[in-house]
C-alpha cells in the first residue's frame, strides 16, 4: 500500500469521524484509529461500533473482513520488520508468513450456517449470534498474527474487540489495531470495531476481566493469565500452554520425521505453542533419527553441554529445578546464539540444536520455546506414548507422532487426547501449512473449545414460530 492510498483511507476515516460529531479527541473518548489512553474509554468506544456492526449487517462484515485479509497481506512485511524489532525473537520470514497465513486462511463469515428444523407444529431456526464485545489478550510471540486471526473470526461473528496487548509488543501491537480500524472504516464499517490502550498494564488488564460491558474474553498467553481469565466471573475462551511431545517409533520414515520435526520445531523458533518441544525415539531407530538430523545441519549436543544450555535457558537453573523457569532473554532466539551462550561458535545457518537427555530433564518438563530439542531413548512404542503423556502434563494441546503402524497411531490418540494430533508430518500441518484445514492462533485446549474459527466467537440462539410456517 502505497502513500496516496493510505492517505485516501485516512481521508476517509476523518470524514466519518466528523459526521459522527466525534473530532474532539480523547475529550470525547475518542482513539486515534482504535487507540486509547485507558481502557474505559476504548471498551465504551468498542460498544459504539458493535452495535453499528450489527446495523450493517452479514454483508458489512464480509466486506470489512475482506479488507482486513488484504490489509494483512499488504502489510505483511511491514509488521514481521516491527515485530522483529520489538520482540527480538523468532525469524523475519516466519513473521511474514504467519500474517500471510492469517489473512488467507482464518474462516470468515462462510464459517456461520444456521440450522432449520421443521415439522408439524410450525418452525424453528437456530442462529449463529455474536456475543457483543469481547475484550482479548495477546501474546508477545505473535502479537498482530494473534489479533488479526481473532478479529476476523470474532467480527465475522458479529462482535467488535478490545485488546489489551502484550507490553513487550504494544507498539507494534498498536500499529496492527490502526491499520485494522482503517482497513475497517476504507470497507464501510465503523472504526473503533477493534480496540486497544495504548499502555497496556496488569491494572488494565484487570479492567478488562471485569468491566460488565465485556461480554466474553479470548485469552492466548501463559499459564498465569490464563488462570486469571479463568477464575473471572465471566465466560473466557483460553488458549493457554503447551509442551508437544513427537514420538517415532520403529516403523517410521526417518529421514522424513527428521526433515518434519525441524520443519516444525524451527519455525519462527519455536515459538509456536504447537511446535515440536521434546523428541521420544524407539530405542532401535533413536541413533539413526538422531544421525539424519545431523544430516540435514542440525547440530548434536553432549548431556553435559545440555545441562550446561539449561543453565542459561532457566533463570531458576538447570536440572534438578522442579518448575523451570524460561530465561525471555533465549525465547525465541537462532540456534547459534543458544550455542554461544556456552560458548560454541555456530554458523547461522544451523537449524537447531538437539541431545541425548533423561525424560525428566528441564528441556523436556519445561515449554522452552527455543530451537533446541531434548531426545529421550525408550525400549518400545507403549513407553513411548507413556512418556508422551506425562511430559505433555494434560494440556491436551498437541502431539506428533512418526509411525506407519495405524494401531499404535490409534493409541496414540486416544492416550494424549490433544486438541492436535498430527501423524508423519510437522506439527505446523496442524495449523493448515502444508497440511489441509484452516489456521488458528488460538487452541482453546483449557476451556475446552479446541481449534477456534467464527463460529467459537458465537452463541446458539433459538428462534420458534409455533404452528405456522411450515408449509410442506
Amino acid at each position: 500500500m502505497d502513500n496516496q492510498q493510505i492517505e485516501s483511507i485516512v481521508q476517509k476515516v476523518v470524514a466519518q469521524l466528523k459526521q459522527t460529531g466525534l473530532m474532539d479527541g480523547h475529550a470525547s473518548g475518542l482513539g486515534a484509529d482504535g487507540l486509547f489512553d485507558n481502557m474505559e474509554d476504548a471498551i465504551d468506544a468498542a460498544v459504539v461500533a458493535q452495535s453499528k456492526l450489527t446495523e450493517g449487517g452479514v454483508e458489512l462484515r464480509r466486506r470489512a473482513v475482506e479488507s482486513l485479509r488484504k490489509m494483512g497481506q499488504e502489510h505483511a512485511v511491514d509488521i514481521a520488520q516491527r515485530e522483529m524489532a520489538e520482540t527480538k525473537m523468532g525469524k523475519y520470514e516466519h513473521k511474514i508468513l504467519k500474517m500471510q497465513v492469517a489473512s488467507q486462511r482464518t474462516p470468515g463469515v462462510e464459517d456461520l450456517q444456521c440450522e432449520a428444523v421443521s415439522g408439524d407444529h410450525g418452525l424453528t431456526v437456530n442462529e449463529m449470534a455474536p456475543f457483543g464485545v469481547i475484550g482479548a489478550i495477546t501474546p508477545v510471540t505473535h502479537p498482530v498474527p494473534t489479533l488479526l486471526n481473532n478479529a476476523i473470526g470474532m467480527i465475522s461473528a458479529g462482535n467488535a474487540v478490545v485488546v489489551n496487548p502484550h507490553p513487550n509488543a504494544m507498539n507494534v501491537s498498536g500499529y496492527g489495531v490502526q491499520l485494522m480500524n482503517r482497513a475497517i472504516v476504507a470497507a464501510g464499517g465503523p472504526c473503533n470495531l477493534v480496540t486497544a490502550v495504548r499502555k497496556p498494564t496488569m491494572d488494565t488488564g484487570k479492567i478488562l476481566f471485569n468491566h460488565p460491558k465485556i461480554d466474553l474474553l479470548a485469552i492466548t498467553g501463559g499459564p498465569g493469565v490464563v488462570r486469571a481469565a479463568m477464575q473471572s466471573a465471566k465466560r473466557a475462551i483460553c488458549a493457554g500452554p503447551g509442551n508437544p511431545p513427537v514420538v517415532v517409533d520403529e516403523t517410521a520414515d526417518l529421514a522424513k520425521a527428521a526433515r518434519s520435526i525441524v520443519e516444525g520445531a524451527v519455525f519462527d523458533n519455536n515459538l509456536l505453542c504447537i511446535a515440536e518441544k521434546e523428541i521420544v525415539a524407539v530405542a532401535q531407530v533413536a541413533d539413526q533419527l538422531m544421525r539424519e538430523l545431523e544430516a540435514i545441519g542440525c547440530v548434536r549436543l553432549t548431556l553435559a553441554q545440555m545441562d550446561q544450555l539449561a543453565e542459561k535457558a532457566f533463570e531458576n537453573g538447570g536440572r534438578g529445578v522442579k518448575e523451570p523457569v524460561v530465561n525471555r532473554q533465549l525465547v525465541g532466539r537462532d540456534a547459534a546464539v543458544l550455542a554461544k551462550a556456552i560458548g560454541l561458535d555456530l554458523p547461522a545457518s544451523v537449524p537447531m540444536l538437539f541431545g541425548e537427555t533423561p525424560w525428566d530433564h528441564p528441556w523436556v518438563m519445561a515449554e522452552q520455546m527455543m530451537p533446541c530439542l531434548p531426545v529421550i531413548r525408550v525400549a518400545d512404542v507403549d513407553a513411548a506414548i507413556e512418556i508422551a503423556r506425562k511430559v505433555e502434563h494434560g494440556f491436551r494441546h498437541t502431539a506428533i507422532m512418526h509411525s506407519k503402524n495405524v494401531a499404535s497411531l490409534t493409541k496414540m490418540g486416544k492416550v494424549m487426547n490433544c486438541t492436535l494430533f498430527v501423524k508423519n508430518g510437522p506439527s505446523t500441518a496442524g495449523l493448515g501449512l502444508n497440511g489441509e484445514g484452516t489456521f488458528t492462533h488460538s487452541i482453546a485446549s483449557p476451556t475446552g473449545e479446541g481449534i477456534t474459527t467464527a463460529r467459537t466467537w458465537t452463541r446458539m440462539r433459538r428462534c420458534t414460530m409455533v404452528d405456522y410456517l411450515r408449509i410442506v
